[in-house]
């Protein structure tokens, strides 16, 4: 399945780019005191393809690209998402 098959289409770019915008930093580096920009519009429960989760906002939070990369990833491997 491609990303835009998965929902990351031209509508969830402006989303994203909307998202980075009000949300610059990355949300993982703040919490051990380091400023990082953000790259990535991660979802906090993966969606799995649930449209409705992958809509909220209140399911998004910005990420740099090596968090998103290592620790998110590591969270989602045991469950602790």
């Amino acid at each position: 399945m491609t990303s835009t098959q998965r929902g990351y289409d031209y509508r969830w770019q402006k989303a994203r780019d909307r998202h980075l915008r009000a949300n610059p930093l990355c949300v993982y580096c703040a919490k051990v005191g380091k400023t990082a920009a953000a790259s990535v519009v991660d979802h906090i429960i993966p969606h799995r393809g649930d449209q409705a989760l992958f809509w909220d906002e209140g399911n998004w939070q910005s990420l740099c690209g090596p968090c998103h990369s290592s620790v998110k990833q590591a969270e989602e491997a045991v469950g602790a998402s």
